[in-house]
């Protein structure tokens, strides 16, 4: 990582560790989530916040005070996607007996990554370097944010065990559109089972924060699934059936299961990804469900720390862990110290390595761009060690 990030680790190493894990986000019913607070006359703080915010701006440099943010980075959401789950889907994955059986699985797993949000709150922005390591099972998760401008962030994931590996490099395009913030995510998600020889690619469904007339947040738009080595693709498509956040059918999920090589639609795939999705069979008619999302992704509770000295002083957890601390106590005043303290750290490390003509390169992912194809990473080793904090 270079001389810079010796200095974070340096800097950091000097002051005790504060590390803050929180919930994941979960299911509405389930009511005790870490996110569930509401800062007060919230529409007027949001329009006093996108005053001067033009529709299609650019929102990746804007800054939310603390009172909006929830006490975690968004690395750590994006892990928790991964690593917080109530039954090993990816065991299930692995486990099918025919590629046909495998793909309906990565299609489970795959809606099993799509969380709830909350409106009004948004995870941390990551700061140039900052990690997230997290062990579940056999599964071992690193993070990194490999570019702050513009944000973009790196997944790798092993799973010895089951010979699984996961690799994913993900960058948010916030926009404005006068009612409403959409946020894209593009990049590209890879699940390997190696075992079968057999890599699925996919992307992510984009993140719509809607003001007026009632205010909500939705994922929507189309997710497609594809296995390099069969001609299996599914394409999933994310929407609410409401008219301007008012009444309709909400989280819906529909599309379809296919064999591109002869344009078969094999399976119609309906329901709701924050509740039962089904897959009916074009041959027979027969449904069966295939994702429970109250079996797949509730009574999720937060990691634990096993290992305090393992902890990496890049870890997402200490990075924000006196800011996360602070909003959870809802000491606003020391909040926004806190932020601004991690954020000033950022920008003298930049000015310092802007001085001395240094280039920043991650240190667990080899990463590039085009404009062609976009920004892409891999892993620069073949696993992911055993972290020093457990999902449970």
């Amino acid at each position: 990582m270079g001389k810079v990030m010796e200095q974070v680790e340096k800097a950091e190493n000097q002051k005790e560790k504060r590390i803050v894990l929180t919930k994941p986000m979960i299911l509405e019913k389930e009511c005790d989530s870490d996110a569930g607070y509401k800062a007060p006359n919230l529409m007027q703080r949001i329009m006093s916040l996108l005053k001067n915010v033009r529709p299609g701006s650019d929102l990746t440099r804007f800054q939310l005070p603390p009172l909006f943010n929830l006490p975690k980075s968004q690395l750590q959401c994006y892990g928790e996607s991964v690593y917080c789950t109530s039954l090993d889907l990816l065991s299930i994955c692995n486990s099918g007996q025919n590629p046909l059986e495998r793909f309906i699985s990565v299609v489970a797993w795959c809606i099993s990554t799509t969380r709830p949000v909350t409106f009004g709150v948004a995870p941390y922005n990551p700061i140039l370097g900052e990690t997230h390591h997290v062990s579940k099972g056999n599964l071992n998760v690193l993070l990194e944010q490999i570019s702050h401008h513009p944000p973009v962030s790196a997944l790798h994931a092993t799973d010895e065990k089951e010979n699984i590996e996961m690799i994913w490099c993900q960058q948010p395009v916030p926009k404005f559109n006068g009612t409403s913030i959409e946020a894209q995510v593009h990049g590209k998600r890879q699940l390997k089972l190696l075992n079968h020889g057999e890599t699925y690619e996919m992307n992510c469904p984009h993140l719509s924060f809607r003001i007026l007339p009632v205010p909500g947040a939705d994922w929507a738009g189309t997710v497609n699934i594809r296995c390099l080595e069969t001609s299996l693709v599914a394409e999933l498509s994310f929407r609410s059936s409401s008219f301007l956040g008012v009444g309709g059918n909400h989280r819906v999920i529909k599309g379809k299961i296919l064999d591109s090589s002869s344009l078969k639609v094999l399976y119609q795939v309906d329901g709701h990804w924050d509740r039962i999705v089904k897959l009916k069979d074009t041959n027979n008619g027969k449904v069966r469900v295939i994702y429970d999302a109250n079996e797949a992704i509730s009574g999720l509770q937060a990691p634990i720390l096993k290992d305090v000295e393992g902890v990496w002083p890049t870890e997402s957890a200490h990075v924000w862990g006196e800011l996360s601390q602070a909003i959870l106590n809802k000491d606003w005043e020391k909040a926004r110290e806190e932020k601004h303290t991690v954020e000033e750290r950022l920008r003298e490390l930049e000015r310092e390595r802007e001085s001395k003509g240094e280039t920043w390169t991650p240190k667990h992912f080899v990463a590039s761009y085009s404009k062609e194809v976009g920004w892409e990473c891999s892993p620069i080793r073949n696993r992911v060690s055993i972290a020093p904090i457990v999902a449970q």
